[in-house]
């Protein structure tokens, strides 16, 4: 593949830089634990890493209240520092991408701060949506949209002393922009070109489809079609606008589109709009075959009018960890389902999950791993008192949040804190250490040992399209490039192998008849 096209096929690494490696001592991960584990990240075999929000910001939600995005927020090193990891990364053949979040800024933005300040009607606060309140005293809120917190009960509407209310779809430390505002449009463009200019490869763009909002804010309960703040026409000539942009330095985007029309999730994909966008049905679907397939299919076809390639995650900082989540009497994911004490059996969720890892990286497009799954971690339950993310607090203490899914690394088994570096800040569950990267890259029965293989194979399926095979219930069985087949059982009994000339890689041991084992995987060569 031409090299300006890494993008369509590459294995991409998910870096929460708060909980990768503390290079520091100070319990919080940091660009110079990054560094340090360049070496690493170049031997599991990624082409990319996704780095969550670095920036300045209070973290008021896990440092997607952005207060500047031209400063790397203290507690992660300092903007020379970026632009050496970006470097060094490139010498050892990893590009980066980093995150942007146009959608909202923190409060404690050099604009929101002005918007205070100048008060009602100015124009400082036409950058944001600033709106008098209903009722004989402008008491109730400008309109009932909902928050972007599956399962919140919190108003997205905060009213200020001087009388006016300021929308904000996440936290109020999150005020959202008025993207119908010329200079809202010009920033971001210039901080594309920021971030460019100092070598990144690429952007993710944070909940893709809110920007653009009606003008007239009207109430969702009785909007005319089109949604309010959802997936909105004008929103492509923004993404166009930024397409320009990424032109000039052969940058590419993955945007954050959750949408279920398909018809419309591939407008974002068209040739002058996004390079990419995550693809949330294989992540959320259960661990079912015909659930799957159809997944894969339909992703594929959604994908193909426009001629983008489809994106693969498992897992991600905001979604429970594949073993965890496969483990379950539910496999599926939905954020409105999430809740305490939900028991799950880790065996099988290892074994599954071992399973989908060869599933994922044998599918035509980009694949997504995110830090910590291919060590096999499960999803931490954090005590109530230690939970930091706003989603707990917003849901009234029902939603455990996301801060299980964004535990530290385990690095050195024997060392404090399994090697992290200082005292975390979310606490590893007991037996952490069991799970230590200088342990299983010592095992080569191990998750991680599996995904090296596995991302070092990936190649020898090619770039050709996916072809489905023959298969019993429960299997997945599909060929691509050269012969080379993928064949997942999700059935409950073992099946035979399809004839073939070589096993190139099994997620787990065939059993005694040299059959495929139920929840297990194999690459064949025909």
């Amino acid at each position: 593949m031409a090299q300006q096209d890494w993008w369509r096929s590459a294995v991409i690494y998910q870096v929460y830089v708060r909980s990768f490696a503390d290079g520091d001592g100070d319990g919080t991960g940091d660009l110079a634990g990054v560094r340090a584990r360049l070496p690493y990240l170049a031997e599991l075999g990624v082409d990319a890493l996704w780095f969550n929000p670095w920036y300045l910001s209070p973290m008021k939600d896990g440092g997607y209240d952005v207060a500047d995005y031209r400063a790397i927020d203290p507690a992660f090193g300092t903007l020379a520092e970026a632009e050496k990891l970006i470097a060094e990364a490139r010498e050892l053949g990893i590009r980066t991408i980093v995150d942007i979040v146009p959608n909202h800024v923190s409060d404690q933005h050099p604009w929101f701060q002005a918007a205070l300040k100048a008060g009602p009607g100015s124009p400082e606060r036409e950058l944001f949506h600033f709106r008098s309140g209903r009722g004989a005293h402008g008491e109730l809120p400008p309109n009932d949209w909902p928050s972007q917190f599956v399962g919140s009960t919190e108003p997205v509407w905060t009213r200020l002393p001087d009388g006016d209310w300021y929308l904000h779809l996440f936290t109020p430390e999150q005020p959202d922009l008025n993207w119908a505002h010329p200079a809202v449009r010009q920033e971001h463009e210039d901080i594309l070109r920021f971030w460019f200019e100092r070598g990144v490869a690429g952007v993710r763009i944070d909940s893709a489809a809110l920007l653009a909002k009606d003008p007239d804010l009207p109430d969702l309960a009785t909007a005319p079609h089109p949604h309010p703040f959802v997936d909105r026409d004008e929103l492509h000539d923004i993404y166009r606008s930024w397409r320009a942009v990424a032109d000039e330095y052969g940058g590419v985007f993955v945007g954050e589109v959750w949408l279920p029309d398909t018809e419309r999730f591939a407008r974002y994909l068209r040739p002058d709009e996004l390079h990419t966008a995550f693809n949330f049905s294989f992540l959320s679907c259960p661990w079912d075959a015909e659930r799957l397939r159809t997944s894969i299919r339909t992703t594929l076809a959604e994908h193909a009018p426009v001629g983008a390639p489809a994106t693969w995650v498992l897992c991600n900082h905001d979604i429970t960890r594949t073993v965890t989540r496969y483990g379950r009497t539910d496999t599926g994911f939905d954020f409105a389902a999430k809740a305490f004490g939900t028991p799950s059996d880790l065996a099988l969720g290892t074994r599954r999950a071992r399973a989908a890892a060869l599933l994922s990286l044998a599918l035509p497009g980009a694949v997504y791993v995110y830090q910590g799954e291919e060590l096999g971690l499960p999803e931490a339950e954090i005590p109530r008192e230690r939970i930091e993310d706003p989603m707990h607090f917003r849901s009234g203490g029902a939603d455990p949040g996301r801060d299980g899914c964004r535990v530290p690394l385990p690095w050195t088994a024997e060392a404090p804190h399994a090697g992290f570096g200082g005292e975390p800040w979310l606490p590893q569950p007991d037996g952490w250490a069991a799970y230590a990267a200088d342990r299983q890259a010592a095992d080569p029965a191990s998750m991680l040992a599996l995904y090296r293989e596995a991302i070092r194979l990936r190649p020898a399926f090619g770039e050709g399209p996916l072809s489905w095979l023959p298969a019993p219930e429960g299997v997945l069985a599909f060929s691509r490039a050269d012969g080379v087949r993928c064949v997942v059982n999700l059935g409950t009994a073992s099946v035979e192998l399809p004839e073939h000339a070589e096993l190139l890689l099994a997620s787990g041991p065939l059993d005694d008849g040299g059959r495929l084992p139920e929840d297990t995987a194999v690459w064949l060569r025909s």
